[in-house]
């Protein structure tokens, strides 16, 4: 345990840090909180990028969650996420129960004005599938 977390106080817990996380946030970035509920079952957004970092929290339930150049893994409630933004594919940000919702709340730092995400077109799917871990 690093000095810094031994002077919190009682019920305060670091449960990610990011130091490279700094790297990826523009100058002039604003940073936008964003909660994103899914229903049982929900896909999510099609595969997407973002405009710029986002660090985050699972809030309830489970989400599976792909990053392009990882394999896809399942978040839980307590968990914490990074992904660069910019250029890299956000293949799946979905519920992965059936039977319940799920929850996640994260801070982006994107260039004001710029969309939340912007969704891959088919072809650029295709002209990078030799970056994705998996194929589907």
């Amino acid at each position: 345990m690093s000095a810094e977390h031994v002077q919190l106080p009682p019920g305060v817990e670091v449960i990610s840090t990011r130091s490279e996380a700094a790297a990826w946030i523009s100058a002039g970035a604003e940073a936008r909180t964003i909660r994103v509920t899914l229903a049982p079952g929900d896909p999510g957004a099609p595969p997407h990028r973002h405009p710029g970092p986002v660090f985050g929290y699972v809030t309830e339930g489970e989400i599976l969650f792909e990053l392009e150049g990882q394999e896809p893994r399942v978040l839980k409630a307590g968990d914490a996420l990074f992904e660069p933004g910019g250029d890299v594919i956000h293949y799946q940000g979905a519920n992965n129960l059936p039977d319940a919702q799920s929850q996640l709340v994260v801070t982006m730092f994107a260039p004001p004005g710029t969309p939340i995400l912007t969704v891959v077109s088919g072809q650029e799917l295709a002209e990078r599938r030799h970056l994705r871990v998996t194929q589907p």
